[in-house]
């Protein structure tokens, strides 16, 4: 009553997917031989007949076990006296030899959210980090056989993959060239982190059958006893930036201020008068507060 389909080659239990009997069929056998060994031992007769009843209503009542359902993205493993069988992952109504023992798995997509993990960054720097991953299982088989609890041995192995990512990678948004690529940070290349987490979990749970679908940041900061002095730090980072911003711009303006003059003729300038320009026009364009113009009235000569 039972058609084996495919076979995995997966390291370790190998997954067979079988298919069971069309439960609704099987059922209005039993319902007949139950009535049948029902009206056998209900009517007069002989010792046979009521012997014979008997036995069909013990058998028809044991076969009755190997009815069950099974609904989307579940499967059943099947056990015949403690060797694999095979696994049903097709929802509907089934029935299967009723010797067989059966542990129903879910295939549906969970939620695990990682504890708060400290860990050092590449810089040595100590960081708080979390993921949120989404996981299935794939292969009922070693969910079942390979690995004592499938959830335990992914809580586990999720935190040794995001410590090994997180101290390979700074908390900055820092490039560092290495070989000619750049390295990702883990506070601004959110997505690439995030398929570097996804595939170093992958890699730790592939013996336990499960699939990872999903793995990203859910938490990131510097550890407390750093946090003041990593801001500061980013706050001094931010106003060199923008120094250097406005140092750009004021350059570019007075080098176009100096060319329209000369272009346009407006003024002639000699060395000294064009640096007396520019550090006036610096000082104008890059000071903080108003700057107050000294108007020079008259030059006189000697």
């Amino acid at each position: 009553m039972l058609n084996q389909k495919s076979s995995s080659n997966a390291i370790g239990t190998d997954e067979q997917i079988i298919s069971g009997a069309n439960g609704w069929v099987m059922l209005i056998i039993l319902l007949a031989a139950l009535v049948l060994a029902i009206f056998l031992v209900a009517t007069p007769g002989g010792p046979v007949k009521i012997i014979s009843g008997g036995v069909l209503l013990v058998v028809t009542l044991f076969c009755a076990k190997g009815l069950f359902t099974l609904e989307p993205n579940q499967a059943a493993v099947m056990i015949f006296f403690g060797s694999y069988v095979g696994t049903v992952c097709e929802s509907g109504f089934f029935w299967v030899n009723p010797f067989y023992s059966r542990t129903q798995v879910s295939l549906r997509i969970n939620n695990w959210n990682t504890p708060v993990l400290k860990v050092n960054d590449e810089r040595g720097s100590p960081i708080e980090i979390a993921a949120v991953i989404a996981w299935r299982v794939q292969d009922t088989a070693r969910a079942v056989f390979d690995v004592e609890s499938t959830l335990n041995y992914l809580q586990i192995q999720s935190e040794s993959a995001v410590r090994q990512v997180a101290s390979s990678h700074a908390y900055d948004d820092t490039e560092i060239a290495e070989g000619g690529r750049s390295k990702k940070s883990l506070r601004t290349d959110l997505d690439a982190i995030a398929g570097l987490l996804r595939e170093s979990i992958q890699q730790h749970v592939d013996v336990a059958g499960i699939v990872i679908e999903e793995a990203k940041i859910a938490h990131l900061a510097y550890a407390p006893e750093i946090a003041n002095a990593m801001l500061r730090r980013q706050q001094a980072e931010a106003v060199v930036m923008a120094r250097q911003k406005l140092v750009d711009g004021a350059v570019g303006m007075v080098e176009v201020a100096l060319k329209n003059l000369e272009d346009k003729k407006i003024v002639s300038l000699t060395s000294d008068q064009r640096a007396v320009l520019v550090t006036n026009m610096m000082t104008v364009l890059l000071s903080e507060s108003g700057a107050q113009p000294v108007i020079q009235m008259a030059q006189t000569t000697q």
